[in-house]
């Protein structure tokens, strides 16, 4: 009896503990749950919610709430769990990793960009990353790839269903021109090197596309990445400088043949199966393949305000550094914006100007910076502003004080409003693009 007795206390002591145990593993699951479902509500309210480019789309029927996901992001506050279910917070500052996609172990997770009420313009390419022109391949961002990381990625694996072809020999015929030397053309290059195709990059700027017109200091690369004919490249919070002098050095160790402001006009495809690319300078360039390595702001968009063709107004940020004691406004409310007008504040009188009331869809980092920096008066916000004139000692801003126009002394205008998508280049290569509604992204 004693025996029974005791077995009974035992099993008692073992229920009650188990009792205690899962009571608490609810209570704090379901306070985990409240504090992303507030995130949640924040970030609607600050516009963070709504997805703006590559983003992970959360199959709740299949996710078995692991958590994973949220691990294996190396971004902050991107994805939560709410009742034991994946749920994606600030979807807006999601950077397309592709982690989270890895790293869920039943697929619940895949990689989309736009949604069922956004757009986004895509071109149609294939499982080979090939366009409906055949012969012409996508990499990077205006496949939607934006990450440096998936840029280079994309850029080896479209060179790589490039080289498994066998192109015919012709006098004068490379085997690929690329055009862009951004993270996806120069991995590209590196790649035809490296199968031995013959092959020229056209960059319509300087070395390093879209990176080249960030500012010196802006951190571009945060995650390992393995180059072609270089390997693995570990860099963690890696700046501007410091990734395009990786580019030189892997140029100039590889002599890849890279052809700086070169712009590509058109491309034009041959009855013969090749392509004929005519640049600004007048060279004709005739290739069996191509791999367009753009992004998918093609020209800065521009105001149309008087006064914005004169050379006090610029587009992109190169070197503040070397910017003192001037009177400036930047035009924007964007990260480019934020993250200029915060690397110009120090040493020089600037202002901020944006056309709403509140900022939205900002990194949160940007969004606790720049409104620190306006509390210490380091510069100025004018919400709600538009500029109307531009002249060469002044600018002239609309506000709600001053709906006519405030005139202000100014020395440089710096303008972010994005950029011009470059759909009539391609729609006259013959490249069909189609607005796509939550368009499933596949990792080539």
């Amino acid at each position: 009896m004693e025996v029974l007795i005791e077995q009974w206390l035992i099993y008692g002591t073992v229920t009650i503990f188990c009792a205690i145990t899962i009571y608490v593993y609810l209570k704090k699951q379901r306070k985990n749950s409240a504090k992303v479902v507030a995130k949640i509500i924040k970030a609607k309210e600050e516009g963070l919610y709504e997805p703006m480019s590559l983003h992970p789309y959360i199959d709740s029927t299949q996710c078995i709430g692991c958590g994973s996901c949220v691990t294996a992001c190396p971004e902050k506050d991107i994805l939560g769990l709410v009742d034991n279910k994946a749920e994606v917070i600030n979807a807006s500052n999601c950077v397309g990793h592709g982690a989270c996609f890895h790293a869920c172990p039943v697929e619940a997770i895949s990689l989309r960009i736009g949604t069922e009420s956004r757009g986004v313009e895509l071109p149609h390419v294939n499982e080979n990353i090939e366009t409906n022109v055949k012969g012409i391949f996508l990499a990077g961002e205006l496949g939607g790839m934006g990450l440096i990381k998936n840029s280079i990625e994309q850029g080896e694996q479209a060179v790589e269903n490039i080289g498994r072809r066998k192109f015919p020999e012709m006098e004068n015929v490379l085997d690929l021109a690329i055009v862009g030397a951004g993270p996806a053309g120069i991995s590209g290059s590196l790649t035809a090197k490296k199968m031995g195709l013959s092959s020229v990059t056209l960059e319509q700027n300087s070395l390093g596309g879209t990176v080249y017109t960030f500012p010196r200091a802006k951190i571009v690369m945060t995650a390992p990445v393995n180059l072609p004919l270089f390997g693995k490249v570990k860099l963690f919070n890696t700046n501007k400088s410091e990734l395009l002098d990786l580019w030189h050095k892997v140029i100039a160790e590889n002599s890849l043949d890279i052809q700086e402001h070169t712009k590509v006009e058109s491309i034009i495809p041959q009855s013969n199966g090749t392509f004929k690319t005519i640049t600004s300078t007048g060279k004709e360039i005739l290739s069996h393949s191509v791999l367009l390595a753009i992004g998918r702001r093609g020209s800065p968009r521009k105001l149309a305000v008087p006064g914005e063709e004169t050379q006090k107004v610029a587009y992109r940020l190169l070197e503040p550094e070397r910017i003192f004691d001037k009177k400036i406004i930047v035009v924007g409310g964007g990260d480019s914006a934020i993250e200029s007008a915060m690397l110009l504040m120090d040493h020089n009188e600037v202002i901020l100007s944006y056309r709403s009331d509140k900022f939205s869809r900002l990194k949160p980092k940007n969004r606790e910076n720049i409104q620190l920096a306006a509390q210490e008066g380091k510069l100025k916000i004018w919400y709600n502003s538009n500029l109307l004139d531009i002249s060469e000692k002044t600018i002239t801003l609309q506000t709600e004080q001053s709906p006519e126009g405030e005139i202000i002394e100014n020395d440089l205008v710096y303008i972010f409003a994005g950029g011009e998508l470059p759909t009539p280049f391609l729609q006259k290569i013959g490249i069909e693009i189609t607005k796509r509604f939550g368009h499933i992204m596949k990792k080539h």
